[in-house]
């Protein structure tokens, strides 16, 4: 922390005199959202919950030639919340250094004539759908990385990224610090190492249908425990694809994204755990969608989201997807105090309305039918499991929306939101099941950019 902070001062202070036609930018924004959660679908848990998130960010970037140097803080605090909110470092990362980099554009590496931009230091990374990799929008905290990070793009659009970092931990003092909104230092996790390379195409199949994306991508995580750190010493590697179609009024639009996992990994973070088991696992995205060219721009969308489960604890093979750095959040469900889907054991077929009654606001509702990909492995934010499978497949359907109000010409957007849960065969009848039928979950929120 110390070194960037150095690092930074030094850079900033070397773009001041560097050139006198050297620009400042400086933006930032203030949000709060309150949520209310009734009813539990989380083991252990019972009863009601609410809270009151706050988020603050403060970027300051100065761009001096093809040189920039910039840093932004996040203060994210939770208040109204008990002993009973599952805060952590997603909710909870008081007054800390989200980025501090240093950036400089050059020749792109597709070829002549392609634009290039290099970022290093501790940075947000975002690419293509973000299922991936995101710096997220909808949650309390944003992550970061501390690495390298290069994007060439050319004149046709076509786009690169290139990148090797480490994950900076969001770091809360535990539970108890997390509850007191406590300062804590976050740091590098310089034992996991994560890599990635990410092309697309625009216009990729003209002679099927125009505007249509091919996007290759290949990524990998790579841990070894340090005094730090102890995990499951992942060793992962994960190529896909993805096409898509972008939505616009009076015609189809598509968006299929299957990847493929494979690596070692080890069952359980305890140090004595040293046996290594065979990884293999898969997750499909597939969208396809209709806007019409009518009041409100409907547009209707079937959906299906597929993340693979382990079959079997002791086969010596790992089945389960996880979902690591991307989002879940507009694919799935409101997250945060919910959100009980994610990119693990997941079979969800569901549809979707969108809505926009006007050019200041917009809507949409979303339903699916969540079940478990494999009946042994866990509801993974639950942490329900039935390792026998006795307990069915069905976890519930989820019915999630939102709206939005974004005036024009204003620096405030307002929005309300809401998801229902309810429980099927499986959350009802697994080992630890919570009480009750369903979740229901609201929550309203305002930002404030600047």
């Amino acid at each position: 922390m110390v070194g960037i902070r150095t690092f930074l001062s030094a850079a900033l202070a070397w773009g001041f005199f560097a050139q006198a036609s050297a620009e400042l930018r400086v933006e930032g924004e203030l949000r709060a959202r309150y949520e209310s959660l009734d009813g539990q679908f989380r083991a252990g848990l019972e009863g009601s919950d609410q809270a009151l998130f706050t988020r603050a960010l403060f970027l300051a970037e100065w761009k001096t030639g093809r040189w920039a140097f910039g840093a932004e803080m996040q203060d994210s605090r939770a208040f109204l919340d008990d002993e009973g909110t599952p805060l952590s470092g997603g909710f909870v990362n008081a007054s800390d250094l989200l980025q501090a980099y240093v950036s400089v554009d050059g020749p792109g590496l597709l070829g002549v004539g392609s634009d290039g931009r290099t970022v290093i230091g501790r940075q947000t990374i975002s690419i293509g759908s973000k299922r991936q990799v995101e710096r997220v929008s909808y949650a309390n905290v944003i992550r970061s990385f501390t690495g390298i990070h290069h994007t060439s793009s050319t004149e046709r659009g076509d786009h690169l990224h290139l990148f090797a970092a480490v994950p900076v931990e969001r770091a809360t003092g535990g539970r108890e610090g997390a509850a007191e909104n406590r300062f804590v230092a976050d740091e590098e996790q310089w034992g996991r190492r994560f890599v990635g390379l990410h092309f697309r195409r625009p216009d990729a199949f003209p002679a099927l249908a125009p505007d249509i994306m091919a996007e290759l991508f290949v990524y990998g995580l790579y841990e070894q425990d340090t005094d730090d750190l102890e995990g499951p010493d992942r060793r992962y590697t994960w190529p896909g694809f993805r096409i898509w179609r972008p939505k616009a009024v009076g015609r189809w639009d598509i968006d299929l994204e299957p990847s493929y996992r494979f690596g070692k990994r080890h069952a359980s973070s305890a140090p004595s755990d040293t046996e290594d088991l065979e990884v293999e696992a898969a997750r499909v995205i597939a969208i396809l969608g209709y806007t019409f060219d009518a009041t409100w721009q409907p547009r209707l969308a079937a959906e299906w989201y597929y993340a693979s489960g382990d079959e079997d604890p002791a086969d010596g093979s790992f089945e389960r997807y996880e979902r690591l750095f991307g989002s879940r959040r507009t694919d799935l469900n409101n997250t945060s105090l919910h959100g009980p889907l994610t990119y693990a054991n997941l079979n969800a077929p569901g549809a979707r309305l969108e809505l926009k009654p006007n050019a200041v606001t917009d809507a949409r509702i979303a339903w699916s039918a969540s079940a478990l990909a494999s009946e042994t492995d866990q509801f993974q934010i639950a942490r329900l499991r039935d390792s026998e499978g006795l307990s069915g497949r069905f976890m519930g359907h989820a019915v999630d929306m939102r709206a939005r109000y974004l005036p024009k010409g204003q620096p405030l957007v307002y929005e309300i939101g809401g998801s229902l849960f309810t429980f099927g065969e499986f959350t009802k009848n697994a080992p630890d099941a919570p009480e009750g039928s369903r979740t229901l979950f609201g929550y309203a929120q305002a930002t404030l950019s600047f």
